[in-house]
C-alpha cells in the first residue's frame, strides 16, 4: 500500500525533532540505538512527550522498545509487538517516504547524501577493524599456506618428472624440492654439472655423487627451449618456497600478537586452524573445552551420534605436539586436558583487550603468554607421568608438509637427513590393547652393517600359511673391508635368529593345537548337554501328556454320571 503525500500531511503531524551536532554525534546514537540503548539525546527527545496522556508510541526495535519502557517518566506505552506489526510498517514507511516535507527547510538531495555518509560510518564501526588485534588474517593465512603447500607439492613433483627425462638419477640423490629445484636452475643441461659449483645448495660428500651421476647418466637429451620451460617452472618452486617462509612467520608472529596462550599450548599452526574452523577468535572463545576438544571431527561425531558408536575423541587438536607425544590411549586423556587448558586460554586471550579498559597493553611476550606456559607445564608434567619417558623440547612445530616451520626468508645449504619412519606407537588403541614393540637387533662390522626387525603377532588363531609370510625387514650396506672371521661370526649370528625363529613358530603350532583340543572338548560337552536337556524335555511332554489324558477320561465319567 503507497500512502499519497496529501494522506501524508493529513495523517501524520511533527511533533518534535533535534538535530545531531555533528557527523560522530550522529555514528554514536545510530549505534546506541541499534545495540538497543537509550541515549542522553534520546531520553531528552522523550521528555517533551511526558505529559502526553492519550497515544502510544511506535518503536521499530523491541529491544530499544525493552529499555525505553524503563523509563519512569514517560507516561506512553511502547508498542513494537507483532499483532501490529503491519500497521507499524505503514506508519514507518509513510514517515520515510515524507521525511523531507515533514520536517522544515530539509531538501530531498540533502537526505540521501546524510543517508549515505552516516551509513558508511556505520558500517566501519561495526567492522571495528583493528591492526593489531585481527583474527581475520589469521584465518586467510592460513587457508592460504594450506593452498601454497598443496601447489607446492604438486608443482615440485611436476619439475621432478618432467627434468628427470633428461637427468633421473638427480630425483634418487635428492629428495627434497626445493634443493632439487635449486640444482635444476644451477645446472642447466646435465653435462654443465662437472663445470658449476654446488656448494653453496648441497655438501660435499652430494655433490660429488651428483656430478659422478651426471656424468654416467642415461636421460634422454632435451632442446634448450625444453631447459628454458623447465627452470621457469623450477623457479616457481624456488619463489613460492620462499614465500611460504615468510608467510609461517608471519601467521607466527600474528597469532603470538593475538592468541598468545593458545598459541603457547597448541602452536602457530594448530591455533590458527582452530581460529579458521570456528570463524573468529571470539566464537573459539565461547566454545567450552569439549567442543575445542573435537572440533574439526563434526562428520565422525554425528555419524558415531546416528550408529550409537564411541564418539570421536579428538579433532584439529590431534596434530598438536602434545597429543602427537602421547601413545595409545593416553593421546585422549591428553587431548582432554589440551582442550581444558586450551579454553582457558582462550577466554583470556579474548578478553584482554577488555580486561585493560582498551588502554594499550605494554606486556610482553612472555607476560600476556604466562597462563599459556603456566598450563604447558602441567599437561607436560601430566603426560610425562602417564607415558614414563621424557618429551620434546617446548616449540618443536612442523609445518604441514612435515618440515620445521622456520622463519628463513632465504634457503641455506641441504643437508642429509634420516628418512622418516612409521611410529606404530602413534596408532589409537581400543581397550586395553598393548602397543606394537618391536625387536631389532644391528651387528655392527668393520664397515659392515645389518639391522633386522622382526614383529612378532600374538594372536594364536593365526594360520600357518600367514606365520609362513611374517614381515621382515632389514637393510644392509656392505663394504670390502670386513674381515672373513666377523663374516663367520654374523652368519652364524643369522642362523641362530632362523633357529629361534622357527622354535617359535613351534611354539605357536603347539599352542594352536592345545587352544582346538580344549575347543573340541567344550563342543563335545556342550553338544551331550543339549541331548541331554533335549531327553528330559521329551520325558516331561509325555508325563504332561498323560496327565491331561487322565483329566479328560475323568470329566467325562463325571458327565455320564451326573446324566444318569
Amino acid at each position: 500500500m503507497c500512502i499519497s503525500s496529501d494522506i501524508s500531511h493529513h495523517s501524520l503531524k511533527l511533533k518534535e525533532f533535534k538535530k545531531f551536532e555533528s557527523a560522530t554525534a550522529a555514528l554514536n546514537e545510530a549505534a546506541a540505538l541499534g545495540e538497543g540503548k537509550v541515549t542522553p539525546l534520546l531520553s531528552s527527545l522523550l521528555d517533551s512527550l511526558k505529559d502526553e496522556k492519550k497515544g502510544s508510541l511506535a518503536v521499530a526495535d523491541s529491544k530499544l522498545a525493552s529499555s525505553i519502557s524503563k523509563l519512569t517518566h514517560l507516561s506512553l506505552k511502547p508498542i513494537a509487538d507483532s499483532s501490529t506489526f503491519s500497521s507499524q510498517q505503514e506508519v514507518y514507511r509513510a514517515v520515510r517516504n515524507h521525511l523531507s516535507s515533514l520536517i522544515p527547510g530539509l531538501r530531498p538531495d540533502d537526505m540521501d547524501t546524510t543517508s549515505l555518509g552516516l551509513s558508511h560510518s556505520l558500517s566501519r564501526h561495526k567492522v571495528k577493524f583493528s591492526a593489531d588485534k585481527v583474527d581475520t588474517m589469521i584465518i586467510q593465512a592460513i587457508s592460504l599456506l594450506d593452498d601454497l603447500d598443496k601447489e607446492l607439492n604438486t608443482y615440485a613433483m611436476r619439475t621432478s618428472e618432467w627434468y628427470g627425462w633428461h637427468f633421473p638419477e638427480l630425483a634418487k640423490i635428492i629428495n627434497d624440492n626445493l634443493a632439487y629445484a635449486r640444482l635444476v636452475l644451477k645446472i642447466g643441461m646435465r653435462s654443465n654439472a662437472s663445470k658449476v659449483d654446488l656448494s653453496e645448495i648441497l655438501p660435499e660428500e652430494i655433490e660429488t655423487a651428483v656430478k659422478a651421476a651426471a656424468e654416467v647418466s642415461m636421460g634422454t637429451e632435451i632442446t634448450s627451449e625444453d631447459l628454458e620451460n623447465i627452470q621457469m617452472l623450477a623457479e616457481q618452486v624456488v619463489s613460492f618456497s620462499e614465500y611460504r617462509s615468510q608467510l609461517s612467520s608471519y601467521l607466527s608472529s600474528r597469532m603470538q600478537a593475538i592468541a598468545p596462550n593458545l598459541t603457547a599450548l597448541v602452536g602457530e599452526l594448530v591455533g590458527a586452524r582452530l581460529i579458521a574452523h570456528a570463524g573468529s577468535l571470539t566464537n573459539l572463545m565461547k566454545q567450552p573445552a569439549s567442543t575445542i576438544q573435537i572440533l574439526g571431527a563434526e562428520k565422525a561425531l554425528f555419524r558415531a551420534l546416528k550408529t550409537k558408536h564411541d564418539t570421536p575423541k579428538y579433532g584439529l587438536i590431534y596434530h598438536a605436539s602434545l597429543v602427537g607425544q602421547a601413545t595409545g590411549k593416553n593421546k585422549g586423556k591428553i587431548a582432554r586436558v589440551l582442550a581444558a587448558k586450551a579454553a582457558l586460554g582462550l577466554r583470556v586471550d579474548g578478553m584482554a583487550e577488555q580486561m585493560e579498559g582498551g588502554e594499550e597493553d605494554e606486556r610482553t611476550e612472555e607476560e600476556r603468554a604466562a597462563l599459556g606456559i603456566q598450563a604447558r607445564l602441567y599437561v607436560e608434567r601430566k603426560l610425562s607421568k602417564l607415558e614414563g619417558k621424557p618429551l620434546k623440547a617446548i616449540g618443536i612445530q612442523h609445518a604441514p608438509s612435515g618440515q620445521l616451520a622456520a622463519g628463513k626468508t632465504q634457503p641455506g645449504k641441504w643437508e642429509i637427513k634420516e628418512a622418516r619412519k612409521y611410529n606404530a606407537d602413534a596408532d589409537g588403541l581400543s581397550g586395553d590393547a598393548p602397543a606394537a614393540k618391536k625387536l631389532i637387533q644391528e651387528v655392527e662390522t668393520n664397515g659392515q652393517a645389518v639391522a633386522g626387525a622382526e614383529e612378532e603377532n600374538s594372536n594364536v588363531d593365526m594360520s600357518d600359511d600367514e606365520e609362513d609370510q611374517t614381515a621382515t625387514i632389514g637393510k644392509s650396506e656392505t663394504t670390502v673391508n670386513g674381515s672373513a672371521s666377523v663374516e663367520e661370526d654374523s652368519k652364524a649370528q643369522r642362523k641362530a635368529d632362523k633357529a629361534a625363529r622357527k622354535a617359535a613358530k613351534e611354539e605357536k603350532r603347539r599352542l594352536k593345537a592345545e587352544k582346538k583340543a580344549r575347543k573340541a572338548e567344550k563342543a563335545a560337552a556342550k553338544e551331550a548337554k543339549k541331548k541331554g536337556n533335549d531327553a528330559a524335555a521329551t520325558v516331561e511332554s509325555k508325563k504332561r501328556k498323560h496327565e491331561g489324558d487322565e483329566e479328560k477320561r475323568e470329566k467325562k465319567k463325571k458327565k455320564q454320571k451326573s446324566k444318569v
